[in-house]
């Protein structure tokens, strides 16, 4: 799906008549930060994601995490929610038997490189993932998963969008408010060019 135009223009009619609905977006992803109670795994929890809607560059970020926590002795697993899969979970990513259209296309790129945990409940993933002998985990596309606890979060932006209008979908490219984002953001990679107007 494309984004629509004017999320990458100065505000207009568009954005402002659907304000309104990103506002209440905003605020149910606030209200669910606030009163979550994470639950908390025993080994180091690393979540890679990004704060506006659509791809930035998540996956080729977490390969080349992976390969640097092996290189200092980690056995990383990923925990996915396996987008565009039909599995729910708790699943371990088989490349032998597992495809796209069971886990998703991402899940399958990264199991080439580390162990891969499908599951809707990102916490019950890490479970099993700590009970097949992961060292550390890293959380794909977690940012606004709230049901577990995160040591850090590394926020990938796409440098040609940037935030966009700076709006909450549907009025803009953000999935939530933008102060609230950067409240526990350890990092930001930035993906291609400078961002335009951000």
């Amino acid at each position: 799906m494309k984004a629509p135009a004017f999320w990458d223009q100065p505000v207009g009619p568009a954005a402002l008549a659907l304000w309104p609905f990103g506002l209440a977006i905003g605020c149910v992803d606030a209200l669910k930060q606030v009163l979550s109670r994470p639950a908390r795994v025993p080994v180091p929890v690393l979540c890679v994601g990004n704060p506006t809607v659509g791809g930035a560059g998540k996956t080729p970020t977490v390969i080349a995490l992976i390969a640097r926590l092996k290189a200092r002795g980690e056995r990383p697993f990923v925990l996915t929610r396996g987008h565009g899969g039909i599995v729910q979970g708790p699943h371990r990513v088989r490349l032998e038997q597992d495809s796209a259209y069971d886990v998703g296309d991402e899940p399958v790129l990264i199991a080439a490189h580390a162990p891969v945990i499908v599951d809707r409940d990102r916490a019950r993933g890490a479970k099993l993932a700590v009970a097949e002998g992961a060292s550390i985990l890293i959380m794909d596309d977690g940012m606004q998963n709230y049901g577990l606890a995160k040591d850090a979060t590394i926020a990938v932006i796409d440098g040609g969008s940037g935030f966009g209008n700076g709006f909450v979908t549907p009025a803009g490219p953000l999935r939530g408010f933008l102060s609230m984002a950067r409240t526990h953001v350890a990092l930001t990679v930035l993906i291609g060019e400078g961002m335009r107007g951000n």
